[in-house]
């Protein structure tokens, strides 16, 4: 898929994010990780570079870049990629986190995303990837299976639904 671009948040960018956020909200995914209203687009932009580098992560956090992805001019999702896993993240949630907005969907951006993401996470030292996504979510199992993603089993998620775990790489 030509044209899409993964690339960090900027200072114009909060309009279109804060909108993503909120459609996104509807499917009990959070757009932009760690932002609630009010608080100021700077400290979450600088929230996003600290936790690229590393730097005074908050407990429970490990370093991850958050990029969105852009396609002639406009995002359409965006992706977590966590540079290591931590426990919680080894079980459940995997190195690399992605959403697109609803009315991108279809068109192969999830699939682009992804790929493009593996590519980040190598960067970062990630050889081999853990993606999870929710028993019932075909369409992302679809995604991380055409990324090359070989699902290793189906883990219980108390109080929510199960998890499938692949690995790619």
């Amino acid at each position: 898929m030509s044209g899409l671009v993964l690339r960090t948040l900027r200072a114009e960018d909060e309009t279109e994010a804060v909108r993503a956020h909120e459609e996104l909200a509807a499917d009990h995914f959070e757009f932009l990780s760690g932002w609630e209203p009010g608080l100021p687009w700077a400290d979450l932009l600088a929230s996003y570079a600290a936790e690229r580098r590393g730097v005074d992560l908050p407990p429970g956090r490990v370093p991850a870049s958050f990029l969105v992805a852009e396609v002639d001019g406009e995002i359409v999702g965006r992706v977590s990629i966590r540079h290591e896993l931590n426990d919680w993240l080894l079980r459940y949630g995997g190195h690399i986190g992605y959403g697109v907005r609803p009315a991108h969907r279809r068109r192969g951006y999830a699939t682009e995303i992804l790929c493009q993401s593996l590519e980040v996470a190598r960067a970062v030292g990630v050889e081999k990837a853990l993606l999870t996504c929710d028993d019932d979510n075909l369409a992302s199992a679809a995604t991380i299976e055409r990324c090359g993603g070989v699902l290793e089993d189906v883990v219980p998620v108390e109080g929510g639904k199960p998890k499938r775990r692949y690995w790619i790489g």
